[in-house]
């Protein structure tokens, strides 16, 4: 059986983990275990937030409808059925955007969904 010598792969392995851990604070940017363990956190959290980050910003566009339909009488919900029901189909992003950018604009087309 002949001898198999590992440096070249365990190096690049040991040098990939590092490079991924530059920026983390104290040894655990420059002591390879407890970086390989923080690079495991890390990555784990990031595909985590990927899914939570559409989730989170959702939430933030609903708050914001909800504060500008409260501001021109009517709640939400209110505000979602009745823009159904006009068949106007803005999404949550863009109404808002105008919510926040353009009030009057919002505001005329919260009186769209009404007269509907």
């Amino acid at each position: 059986m002949s001898r198999v010598k590992r440096g070249n792969v365990a190096r690049k392995r040991r040098k990939k983990i590092l490079k991924l851990a530059k920026g983390f604070r104290g040894t655990q940017s420059t002591n390879f275990r407890t970086a390989n363990q923080q690079v495991m956190k890390a990555l784990r959290n990031a595909y985590r937030d990927r899914r939570k980050k559409k989730r989170d910003f959702r939430r933030l566009w609903i708050a914001r409808i909800n504060a500008a339909a409260r501001m021109n009488g009517i709640s939400y919900s209110q505000l979602a059925g009745k823009l159904k029901q006009a068949g106007i189909e803005l999404n949550r992003k863009m109404l808002a955007q105008l919510a926040v950018l353009d009030p009057a604009g919002f505001a005329k087309v919260v009186e769209m969904a009404k007269g509907a």
